[in-house]
């Protein structure tokens, strides 16, 4: 069976012609626009960074008087300049006092995801330990009315995720970008105002 990953479609093509590394871009773009999650002068938080797609349309978001740190196991291609710095390591491992540089932050953002091993149930428990720990990040560092979104697989594992954001903020939704592939069991849980 082909792989859907390895043909560039137009999603693929046209994050190339705006200078994004990757078409992850269009996922945040549209759950951005949905919820109205990134301003000017923000600070904000992205796990999971590389290639570099979420960070550099967020860097542009949040502006100049923004502050934005970038976090993953692999270098990124191309730092945003300016308002971001990046930080390689594991997030994981990294500490909510590491994290802290520009806390309290007005938005964390979580693309992680595991390194698949084509066995769904296996890859969907990874994908909930990598939210957890993303939302535990989260709750340690946003500020009172932050927002949040994770990556997570559908899995039986789900309304377990929902509920805990649930209980950290003041609003949560369950978005599946358009951008999305059709193959792909991947969505997006969003927190908005995070309780105090």
């Amino acid at each position: 069976m082909a792989n859907p990953y390895k043909r560039p479609d137009r999603f693929t093509r046209e994050a190339k012609q705006r200078g994004f590394p990757a078409r992850s871009v269009f996922k945040l773009e549209e759950i951005d626009r949905r919820v109205h999650l990134l301003r000017p002068g923000q600070r904000v938080l992205d796990l999971g960074a590389a290639p570099g797609s979420w960070s550099l349309y967020a860097s542009g978001r949040i502006g100049p008087q923004g502050k934005l740190l970038a976090v993953d196991l692999m270098p990124l291609p191309r730092v945003p300049p300016g308002n971001t710095t990046f930080l390689e390591g594991d997030a994981l491992s990294l500490g909510p006092e590491t994290l802290a540089l520009f806390a309290p932050y007005d938005v964390v953002l979580s693309d992680m995801a595991p390194r698949t091993t084509g066995t769904r149930e296996a890859d969907q428990a990874q994908s909930f330990e990598l939210f957890l720990r993303a939302l535990d990040l989260a709750a340690a560092l946003l500020g009172p009315g932050g927002g949040f979104v994770g990556k997570i697989f559908m899995g039986p594992d789900f309304p377990a995720a929902k509920a805990r954001v649930k209980e950290l903020f003041a609003t949560q939704r369950a978005i599946r970008p358009e951008s999305t592939r059709d193959s792909s069991f991947e969505i997006f849980l969003v927190g908005m105002g995070r309780r105090g």
